[in-house]
Formats: C-alpha cells, structure tokens, sequence
C-alpha cells in the first residue's frame, strides 16, 4: 500500500479535530513550532544533558541548543524534498511546510529525554529491574512492567507532546497530525522494540498511536497491532539528527580538551566531501572553535545533499512502509565512512572520559534517590487507596508532585507513570538539588 500525501499531511490537530483556519502571518505547521518552542518541557532543555553532564563551559551543547541545530537541518532537509515533490503535494501544503513539520519535529525529538542524559535513561530502567524492587510490580502486567524497565525517552517524548504539556491528558500541545507522526521515530510499543530496544509509545499512548496511524494512512506492520511504518518525514528527522550528533560530539570534544582540532581534521574533510571551501585558516593562528566553524558548514552541506539523494532513491520503498535503512548511510559512501570514523572516536576517546564517566556515576545516584522516594510513595498510596493514613515521608513527596500527583484509585501502573512523568521532566540541576534534599545531603 502506498501512503498518500493528502493524509500524510492533513491540517488536523490531535486533541482538536475541529478545523480552524489558518491565522494570518502563520500556517498551521507553523502553529505547531510556535507551541514547542513556547513549552515550558522545550525550555527545560536548556538545563538538560546532551553528552557531557554538568559542564560549567558555556559553548558545550544542552538538549536545547542541540535541538535547535537539528530543527535548522531538518527545515533544509524538509524544503529540499519538498521542492523536489512539490507536483505531487495537496494544494494546501507548499515546500516550505513540509520544511516547517521537520523542524518542529526535530524540536520536540529530545523533550522527553530525563536528566542527565543517557544516564538517566540506564538508571530508570535498572531502578524497574533490580531485584530489591520486585514487590513494587508484582501488580503489573508484563507489559507494563517492559514499559518501566525499557524505558525509553522517545516514548516519554511522544506523552509529553501529547498529554503533559499546555492541555492536560486533553490532547497536550495539540500539534498537527503531520508534526506527531513525523516525531514519531519508533512508532510501535516496547513489545515491538528494536534490536536496540527503541520504541516511541507506552501502553498509555496506543490508542492515541492508533488514531495517528488511521488519520495519516501509516501501513500497519503485522498482524499484532500497534506497529507502524514511519511517516516519510521521520526519516528527514533522523537524518538531521544524526547530522548534527556527528559534529557537536566533536565539537564539544575540542571544547573540553578531551580531543585536538588535528585529531578530528581528517573525519570533517571527508565529511566534506568535493565540496570547495577556503582553506587558508588551517594555516592561521585561528582558534580550533573557528576552524571547525570553517568545516562544520560544508560537511553539514555535503550530509543534506547525500539525505536528500538517498531520499529520492528509495522514495518508493519509504512510501509503502518498507523502507527499513538510515537515509545517511544508504548515501553517498564517503558520507557513511565519515559517520562512521567520527561515531568510532566517540565511542573510543569521547564516552569514556573520566570526568564524563565520574559525572554519569554520580547521576545515576541522584536518580536512584529519586525513584526510591517517589516511586515508594505512590506505591504506598496505591496500597491504601487513599490519599489518608500515608507516612509523613510519603505525604510531602506527593505533594511536590503537584498536578502529577496521581489518584490513590488508579491502577499502579499509570501512577508509576505519573512519578515518571516528574522525574524524568527534571532539569539536572534540579534533579541533583532534590536528590540532595530528600537524600538529606544538603548542606
């Protein structure tokens, strides 16, 4: 089956099906960007962990200034494909909408990631999986309990976007159909996971993933439901992503002095690709923050040009579901051999840092008080259904859970999702702050 673009870029809105015209000056894909970027989960980012926890250099990258890049990357990816598209496009969307929906999804890609980074994704699920915490999911179903020892910031993105923020459990951003689905990166439960164990929605989410795939025409994979082919456009928001993963690490590694500019020099070139630019500044006293700066663009340029074409090539494959590659490195083969040799120096000289390495320790610390704390106390409230006759402890954790608070009647899963929702919507510095207040640390 071949997705149509009609559907695939509907102006309806999750959480408010009634159409609404457009205002002046702003399409309704625009509306959408406005609404993340105006989220107060959007603004946390700017307190949140890209690579390197906890940094005092103020150039090194945060889940906000990394998102902003990729948004960048992804409208020139999303305008690109769209002008090579544009005969085959509703009459209602042009070239520059499609780069609008990229962007935006690349905005909210990262707005459910917990603190601290990866590490704060490792802590949360082996909190879930420790064997001194069993008692805690006798109740829960095994899904529920893949859902909690999986879990997984793409699938606390997609909650985010469409229950948490600005409307409550009522539709949350209210974002286009278009903008969701291409967020959607994973769009299938933890049941359906990766070999990587990648999934972008939670039980709490399917009939919600079940709603986008209808209204956007996604082709089901399987018999089992909740699985889906990817919207086309998600692709763009990969490619971004990894556009940008390639060169901020890098980036971020000369800042830190864990790596030199000559170190990375040869992996930017051939990023470059035959792409012509001024050399004169490698010969300079330049700084390595303006050398990289001379690089960045042209390899930036070169990774766009080889998404684009890889796009174009298995445009068939994507639109009926089947494609199951990565647009860079089904491109142009120097683009893939760079990504590769700058993915390998990460994972050999960057990710092993000492001090990166003491920091994630640490996280994981911080978290696990912080799990041991809220997650005991909505336990203990589920136990007595009642918000009456709780410890003293677990009373004034509750309440700073304010709105996230869940009710002693609800089933112990959704209230384990409601302290998750707490939690891994913490800035690191607040995180670390609270940690160090109910851990009785603070000084």
């Amino acid at each position: 089956m071949m997705m149509q673009w009609d559907k695939l870029l509907t102006v309806k809105r999750y959480g408010h099906e009634s159409m609404v015209s457009p205002e002046a000056g702003r399409s309704h894909f625009h509306k959408d960007h406005d609404r993340i970027v105006f989220s107060s989960a959007f603004r946390r980012l700017g307190r949140k962990t890209q690579v390197h926890p906890l940094v005092l250099n103020d150039h090194i990258h945060t889940r906000l200034t990394h998102s902003i890049e990729v948004g960048s990357v992804g409208r020139t990816l999303g305008i690109r494909v769209g002008e090579l598209l544009a005969s085959t496009l509703p009459e209602w969307v042009n070239p520059h909408d499609i780069g609008m929906i990229v962007q935006s999804a690349c905005l909210a890609h990262d707005i459910g990631n917990p603190p601290f980074g990866h590490a704060g994704e490792y802590a949360i699920r082996d909190w879930f999986k420790q064997a001194r915490d069993a008692e805690f999911l006798t109740s829960l179903s095994p899904l529920e309990r893949l859902d909690l020892e999986t879990f997984e910031g793409n699938a606390q993105g997609f909650r985010v976007v469409t229950c948490i923020e600005n409307h409550l459990y009522d539709g949350g951003l209210r974002l286009t159909y278009p903008t969701l689905g291409t967020l959607l990166k994973y769009p299938w439960t933890a049941e359906h996971a990766t070999e990587k164990g990648k999934f972008s929605c939670y039980l709490t989410e399917i009939e919600t993933l079940e709603k986008l795939g209808q209204e956007l025409g996604l082709v089901s994979q399987g018999e089992g439901g909740n699985h889906w082919s990817r919207h086309p456009l998600a692709y763009l928001m990969e490619a971004a992503d990894d556009i940008c993963y390639a060169i901020l690490d890098l980036e971020d590694a000369i800042e830190l002095n864990i790596l030199t500019f000559e170190a990375i020099k040869p992996i930017l070139l051939q990023l470059c690709g035959n792409l012509d630019f001024e050399d004169d500044i490698f010969y300079s006293q330049a700084s390595a923050r303006r050398k990289i700066s001379a690089l960045r663009g042209k390899a930036m340029e070169n990774m766009v040009n080889s998404a684009v074409a890889a796009f174009m090539k298995h445009y068939e494959d994507i639109m009926t579901g089947q494609y199951q590659g990565e647009l860079l490195r089904d491109g142009d083969i120097g683009v893939k051999e760079g990504l590769h040799a700058a993915k390998t120096l990460a994972k050999t000289k960057i990710f092993p840092d000492t001090r990166k390495t003491e920091l994630e320790v640490g996280a994981y610390s911080c978290l696990g008080i912080l799990l041991d704390a809220f997650c005991h106390a909505v336990y203990e409230q589920y136990q007595k259904q009642s918000c009456e006759g709780l410890s003293y402890r677990s009373e004034k954790i509750i309440s700073l859970m304010g709105i996230h608070a869940p009710d002693p009647r609800w089933p112990l899963y959704h209230a384990y999702m409601r302290a998750l929702d707490f939690i891994s919507g913490m800035t690191d510095n607040y995180a670390a702050y609270l940690a160090r207040q109910i851990g009785g640390l603070s000084r």
